[in-house]
C-alpha cells in the first residue's frame, strides 16, 4: 500500500486548474479556437492564441479580440466554437497522466476552479473519469464577476469549501491563472506536463508570473504539496 502524500502544515486546500492540469484538452481546445478565429478573418497561429490566451474565459477571449485586433465575432460564433471543442473532446479527450493516483493520495482536501464554463467543466471531468472525485467541488468562472487573471473565482472556491486564501494552494498552468492565484493571496506552483507546452519557456513563463515553483509529473505532487 502506498502511503498517502504528506500534507504542510499550514496547508488546508488544493485547488486545481481543470484544462492542462487535470485533462489533457489544450492542444484540442486551442486548435479548435484557432480554426474559429482564422475563419472570421483572424490570421494568427496556434501558438500565439496559446501565448495569448491560455487560462483565460472564451468570454474575456473575444472582448481581447474585438479590442486588439479589431475582430468582431458574428453571432454564434462562440457557442458553436464550444460545440465544436466538446465534439472533439468526446473522441480524444484524456486525464493527465498519473493525476487519479495522485489525487488518491491527497491527504487534504482538493477542489477545481476552471475558467472553462459549468457544462463543459463538467462534461470533461466525466469524460476523463474524474467527476466522481470532484463532485460537489466544481467552481467555474461563470459563477464570479470576473475571470482569470483576477482573484475572484479562487477566492470563492476558497470560501464554499470554508478555508483561508492563505491555507490554500493552486495548481496551474497558465499565466494568467498564476497571477489570480497570486493576487487572490495563495501559493501557487506551476504544472507544465500538459501537451500544449512543448517550448522551453513554459516553466520560465510560470515563474516570471509569480509561481513558486513548476512541476512537469503527478508523480511530484506529493513533493510539491509537502514542500508548499
Amino acid at each position: 500500500m502506498t502511503d498517502a502524500f504528506p500534507a504542510s502544515p499550514s496547508l488546508a486546500l488544493v485547488i486545481f486548474d481543470c484544462d492542462g492540469v487535470l485533462i489533457d484538452s489544450e492542444p484540442i481546445s486551442l486548435a479548435t479556437l484557432t480554426r474559429g478565429l482564422n475563419g472570421i478573418g483572424l490570421a494568427i497561429s496556434v501558438d500565439s492564441v496559446r501565448e495569448r490566451f491560455a487560462g483565460t474565459s472564451m468570454t474575456s477571449i473575444m472582448e481581447r479580440v474585438a479590442r486588439e485586433d479589431g475582430v468582431t465575432a458574428p453571432d454564434g460564433f462562440v457557442e458553436r466554437v464550444k460545440a465544436e471543442t466538446l465534439a472533439a473532446f468526446e473522441a480524444e479527450l484524456a486525464a493527465m497522466a498519473g493525476i487519479a493516483e495522485a489525487l488518491g493520495l491527497l491527504n487534504l482536501p482538493f477542489c477545481v476552479a476552471s475558467s472553462s464554463d459549468p457544462v463543459r467543466l463538467r462534461r470533461s471531468l466525466s469524460l476523463t473519469g474524474l467527476l466522481p472525485l470532484f463532485e460537489g467541488r466544481v467552481f467555474s468562472s461563470a459563477q464570479v464577476a470576473r475571470g482569470k487573471p483576477f482573484p475572484d473565482l479562487f477566492l470563492f472556491a476558497a470560501e464554499q469549501m470554508g478555508i483561508a486564501p492563505e491555507q490554500c494552494l493552486v495548481i496551474e498552468d497558465s499565466v494568467p491563472g498564476v497571477q489570480a492565484a497570486r493576487a487572490a493571496g495563495m501559493r501557487v506552483v506551476g504544472f507544465t506536463g500538459g501537451g500544449h507546452w512543448g517550448h522551453d519557456r513554459a516553466g520560465r513563463d510560470l515563474l516570471d508570473a509569480g509561481a513558486a515553483a513548476i512541476f512537469s509529473a503527478h508523480a511530484d505532487l506529493g513533493r510539491i504539496v509537502a514542500g508548499a
